[in-house]
């Protein structure tokens, strides 16, 4: 199976076939993905290759993620539960064999903690981290994470929706986390390269197949909504990209779901961690990975981390990133406490209200909707919706009220000013006449003290 996932073989012979498309060509690629229906791989490999079409490559990006996913940008903040790990990857500061560390895992007292910080910082939504480890992080301590999060509430609000990125699992431990009631289920592949994966990876995660073709149990499980990535400058960024869309149109195809989020984290060094990247991607590159994978699947939402700068950040969002983390940390317990036990270094530091600011100034909405999963809309409901680019139809009143809530019980000054501007904005912008005046009602009761109000 995963040799129909990724065929290596063809991937290289599609690198080497596009070595040096013509402009011609290349504009013609960007032409066919402005009609929002994805790319082949050729053509993906043809806007990879292509030299001196930066400009139109991320214009044409940036008027794809508009005309689906809207201004907006929806944060999350990561939290790491389990540092405890039996891997030992070489780029992971989490390594087994890391002695100066010092281990940690939440204990549900801990973790009620945590959670009460990151809903005074504005957060709606957290994506859980965890080590592997089959005694320390199995499945029963999971789902009292999930279940210990969802019941923490204090008058700032309560975390909405948990995202969970654990290892592999099987099948019946995929239900018992689909009865949990997680968003969205993420496991990364880091890297595509067979060769180069088995060289980084020691350990449980060594088995490529394993890794590759977790989804697919997931989704057997009843669990309809995924996300995947690499860990970029661990192999060629070309080869990785293209490997990114091949797997997303085997999903799709074979499940009839794509991914719900294609992350795209680049290499950061870390506590104890020796290894340094064969393939550094430089910005250019990096933005560019950004835009063909916004042109090659559309649909996707895609995930930036605080691993990249602000200045890096702020290109990203306008041209394909729908989501993001901020005021993040990477450790365990790390909230409202430093510990030098990092899982790698952030580029990005600010809290989350700098981060908001940055986005207003671009007159870009912040949000921190989590309706769709509430409501149902994951898996094939949701791809009806994303491919056509309806989805913005419920992602744009509802990104208005969650940061209308974020404005009256966070905000002062400056932002609840440019905020309210912002809103007014977008409000004006909702075509149907009957679902503005309802969103505009609803942003009233919201200043009155309602909370939590989506289509």
């Amino acid at each position: 199976m995963a040799m129909r996932i990724i065929n290596e073989k063809y991937i290289n012979s599609l690198l080497a076939k596009e070595k040096a498309p013509s402009e011609k060509s290349a504009l013609a690629v960007i032409r066919k993905a402005l009609r929002r229906k994805g790319l082949s791989l050729e053509e993906a490999a043809v806007l990879i290759n292509a030299k001196g079409i930066e400009k139109k490559l991320f214009d044409a990006a940036a008027r794809v993620k508009k005309e689906i996913y809207g201004e907006r940008v929806v944060f999350f903040a990561p939290l790491y539960a389990s540092d405890y790990c039996v891997n030992d990857c070489k780029y992971c500061s989490f390594h087994v064999s890391n002695k100066l560390f010092t281990r940690k895992q939440l204990t549900m007292q801990d973790l009620r903690r945590q959670i009460n910080i990151l809903i005074n910082m504005g957060h709606k939504r957290t994506l859980l981290e965890f080590g592997e480890h089959p005694v320390k992080c199995n499945i029963d301590y999971v789902i009292d994470v999930i279940n210990t999060i969802y019941s923490v509430k204090n008058p700032k609000g309560n975390i909405r929706r948990i995202n969970v990125n654990i290892a592999p699992t099987t099948v019946k431990n995929y239900r018992r986390l689909k009865k949990a009631n997680i968003g969205t289920y993420q496991l990364f592949q880091e890297t595509y390269h067979r060769p180069t994966y088995k060289k980084l990876h020691k350990g449980l995660k060594r088995n490529y197949n394993r890794q590759i073709t977790a989804h697919i149990k997931a989704f057997k499980a009843g669990i309809d909504d995924f996300g995947i990535g690499v860990l970029f400058g661990l192999y060629d960024w070309r080869f990785e990209v293209l490997s990114l869309v091949s797997h997303a149109q085997y999903l799709d195809k074979n499940l009839g779901v794509g991914p719900h989020t294609i992350s795209v984290p680049r290499f950061r060094p870390a506590p104890t961690v020796n290894y340094r990247p064969e393939y550094p991607v430089s910005d250019k590159d990096f933005l560019k990975i950004i835009a063909i994978l916004r042109l090659s699947v559309p649909y996707t939402g895609m995930i930036l981390s605080t691993r990249e700068t602000p200045a890096i950040r702020r290109a990203a969002f306008k041209i394909g990133i729908s989501q993001a983390s901020a005021a993040s940390v990477t450790s365990v317990g790390g909230y409202g406490i430093k510990r030098k036990e990092k899982q790698f270094r952030i580029s990005d530091e600010r809290p989350l209200g700098e981060v908001i600011m940055s986005l207003l100034d671009d007159n870009m909405l912040p949000s921190f909707c989590t309706a769709c999963y509430r409501l149902g809309r994951t898996g094939h409901d949701f791809m009806d919706m994303a491919k056509p680019g309806a989805i913005q139809n419920f992602c744009r009143p509802n990104g208005l009220m969650t940061f209308a809530e974020y404005l009256e019980d966070f905000a002062v000054g400056s932002v609840y000013r440019k905020g309210y501007k912002v809103i007014k904005h977008y409000l004006n912008q909702i075509k149907d006449k009957s679902v503005r005046n309802k969103t505009k009602e609803r942003l009233l009761r919201i200043k009155q003290g309602i909370r939590d109000l989506y289509f």
